[in-house]
């Protein structure tokens, strides 16, 4: 299976249906919940993309897309540290990190090291010295956050980013 991968800095309109494509198959059992709705991630997307430091990267098998991956730079005063359940380290969120909103990959292309490949893109270029991203604790029945941690991410912390969201573990691991 061939993949290309492809990276945005501004959400075209074609980028951004390709990856609410891809986003509606891949959460597909979980878009009865509020928080999982595509609109509702549409509308979270929309607000990413404006952020500083937005990175896209979408993987396509021909012109078909089939995965994704992005995020944001966040410094000391980004509201995802504020929003942590414990108290961070005096000085631990001084210095910028990639916080990576979301990876997803459709269903035929799991098991295949895509995801990963996909994730390694969107760090390929960037700068800031560590990289943290949050995991469901239970999706995949633990699966997902045993392949981060097999990337070498490691739980530092947990967070409930909405009144809909689950409570989600918080990773970091160096860039």
């Amino acid at each position: 299976m061939t993949l290309e991968l492809r990276h945005h800095a501004d959400l075209t309109a074609r980028a951004r249906q390709d990856l609410l494509d891809v986003y509606a198959d891949v959460r597909a059992p979980l878009l009865h919940l509020p928080n999982y709705r595509v609109e509702t991630f549409a509308e979270r997307l929309d607000r990413h993309a404006t952020e500083p430091g937005f990175e896209l990267v979408l993987g396509y098998h021909g012109d078909d897309p089939i995965g994704y991956a992005y995020g944001n730079t966040a410094d000391a005063n980004d509201r995802y540290w504020k929003r942590m359940t414990e108290p961070l380290p005096d000085g631990y969120a001084d210095s910028p990190v990639l916080v990576i909103k979301e990876i997803g990959v459709r269903t035929p292309w799991r098991g295949t090291g895509t995801a990963r490949r996909i994730h390694d893109e969107l760090l390929a270029q960037r700068t800031e010295g560590r990289v943290t991203l949050m995991v469901n604790p239970l999706a995949g029945e633990g699966k997902v956050q045993g392949v981060y941690e097999s990337w070498g991410y490691r739980a530092i912390n947990s967070q409930q980013p909405s009144p809909e969201s689950p409570r989600l573990v918080a990773m970091v691991r160096r860039r």
